[in-house]
């Protein structure tokens, strides 16, 4: 593909997103940044985008739910980006039908539009939630699918929607399979940002969930790194791709190497309000990224326990500062 191209990314207001916004017009592309509508203006986190960014992308506010919108937010794209998705997983216990309406029939009007615009490429965004608890270890695409919850039986749903879609009518989609991204802007619903706020708070009897997990942790700039190579190379296309740094480790080592880092003594108190339903945990997750490397190029930056610290590293230095730090309501149990 050439430079230039102009990209609709939809999420494009969240974590991810906002990091993906930035990273794609500082590599040249147009980018028209797909927003949910709100009565309040706001663009979520690209209220807070880089200066160098700012003002170097188009917004269209919106929502994946609307078909007749998602033909609009798309036309005089060449490739599409999609993140809109609803991911907390304990709001998806109470809320699930949302999670169908979002996951599921947002990802078909999104495919339905591409599909109709004859757009180059459809990155559609998966999640590691949809292998629940590990069977084998790392972890390959090929890996059964266990909906362990509601929002991992959508994003399964969705996926499987988007494969659809390129074997009955050849829509070039490539499915990304990102392990768990953390860095700057991500929600306190996160273990990661979770910690480092209540310790940036002062706290030191830190509220926690289930601590014995392992995670497969994916620094953001490596999740994004991911994208921008499935978006760019001319392979992928029909492909479900892991990006994953390819190293496990417990939810309470991590919390304790964040306290080391951070230099702070704390003990952990589980609250049962922050912990799923045992059949629904997922117990291990560890990432297999061979197949990322083999057919789009891409290796994590911050991988191993190095990789892992450095990215713990940068991500402290952003959520303690102060401005970032007020957005956030620390300590509070949010769904």
């Amino acid at each position: 593909m050439s430079r230039g191209e102009k990209i609709l990314v939809t999420g494009a207001d969240g974590f991810i997103g906002s990091h993906l916004v930035e990273a794609l017009v500082r590599r040249g592309h147009e980018v028209r940044a797909l927003v949910l509508y709100n009565s309040f203006g706001s663009w979520g986190w690209l209220d807070h985008c880089a200066p160098d960014v700012d003002g170097n992308f188009e917004v269209f506010p919106g929502d994946v739910r609307d078909p007749n919108g998602m033909r609009k937010a798309m036309r005089g794209c060449e490739a599409v980006l999609h993140l809109a998705a609803l991911i907390g997983i304990p709001y998806s216990y109470h809320s699930p039908d949302s999670y169908v309406d979002t996951n599921i029939k947002g990802t078909l009007n999104i495919l339905q539009a591409a599909r109709e615009m004859g757009v180059r490429k459809v990155v559609h965004t998966s999640t590691s939630e949809v292998y629940g608890t590990a069977r084998f270890v790392p972890i390959t695409e090929d890996h059964p699918l266990q909906g362990q919850s509601p929002y991992s039986a959508t994003k399964i749903g969705a996926d499987q929607l988007a494969l659809s879609f390129h074997r009955s009518f050849d829509t070039p989609v490539c499915v990304l399979r990102p392990f768990n991204t953390y860095g700057p802007r991500q929600s306190t619903r996160a273990v990661i940002p979770t910690v480092i706020t209540q310790i940036a708070k002062g706290l030191r009897e830190i509220e926690l969930g289930s601590l014995h997990p392992t995670r497969d942790f994916n620094f953001i700039d490596d999740t994004v790194a991911g994208f921008v190579s499935a978006l760019e190379s001319d392979e992928g296309v029909g492909e479900v791709i892991n990006i994953g740094s390819g190293y496990e480790i417990s939810i309470k080592d991590t919390v304790f190497m964040i306290a080391d880092i951070m230099g702070k003594e704390i003990q952990v108190v589980s609250r049962d309000q922050r912990v799923r339903p045992k059949a629904s945990e997922v117990e291990r997750l560890w990432a297999s990224n061979e197949k990322a490397n083999r057919i789009l190029g891409w290796r994590p930056a911050y991988g191993g326990i190095d990789g892992f610290r450095k990215g713990l590293e940068k991500t402290i230095d952003w959520f303690v500062k102060e401005k970032n730090l007020k957005l956030y309501r620390v300590g509070e149990y949010s769904v």
